[in-house]
């Protein structure tokens, strides 16, 4: 047997090699066992949900911006005009950007803390005034939001003063100062029609101004 070993050792030592070698190799392979499928299932699975979130957020996030309107401002700020403003604002923010309210506006008649629409007068009538214009949705007619008086809204070209007359259409300063020229050297007018009178206010212009101004 000796003999046998000595002339057949390579043969044996090879053989030892294979079964050592084969041992090894499933032992290995033993251990690296593939992922379960339902594994695999459920990991594409919650990658589909993340990324179907995040396109339902998207439309979502675009939604939420404000949307943008014109508001117009007029009377008793310092800074009358059209002025941007966003859905959800309100009266008091818009004023802010007008400069704030003057001195002689009238505080008690104005709603500060209505939500602003799109298209929307606000008007801050002086102290004293006759007859209220305020805020409303009023498609470029000075209508006033309450009362049944058929003079409320309307503006007293008796009292009013440069600013408050500029409001009214066709009246730029030059005629806003000659109105009041005209009070103060021919006194008060005494029917609206008088407005006539006044260098520049022809017929076309009176129509536009007869239902918006009133004398008493």
């Amino acid at each position: 047997m000796k003999d046998w070993l000595i002339e057949h050792k390579f043969i044996v030592i090879a053989v030892v090699f294979i079964v050592f070698g084969g041992s090894y190799y499933f032992y290995v392979n033993d251990k690296e066992e593939p992922a379960p499928m339902n594994s695999i299932i459920g990991e594409n699975k919650l990658q589909a949900e993340g990324v179907e979130t995040e396109n339902k957020k998207q439309p979502n996030q675009a939604a939420a911006v404000p949307e943008k309107i014109m508001v117009d401002v007029k009377g008793q700020v310092k800074l009358p005009g059209v002025y941007q403003s966003n859905t959800g604002e309100r009266v008091i923010d818009v004023i802010g950007r007008a400069g704030g309210l003057t001195d002689q506006a009238d505080q008690t008649q104005v709603n500060f803390a209505e939500h602003v629409q799109d298209e929307m007068v606000i008007y801050i009538p002086a102290k004293g005034e006759v007859g209220v214009t305020t805020q409303g949705q009023l498609g470029g007619s000075m209508t006033p939001s309450g009362g049944t008086s058929q003079n409320q809204g309307k503006i007293n070209i008796n009292k009013a003063n440069e600013q408050e007359l500029q409001n009214l259409p066709g009246i730029g300063p030059a005629k806003a100062a000659a109105i009041i020229e005209y009070r103060n050297a021919s006194g008060p007018f005494k029917v609206v029609e008088d407005l006539k009178s006044i260098s520049g206010i022809g017929e076309k212009t009176f129509e536009k101004l007869k239902d918006l101004i009133v004398v008493n």
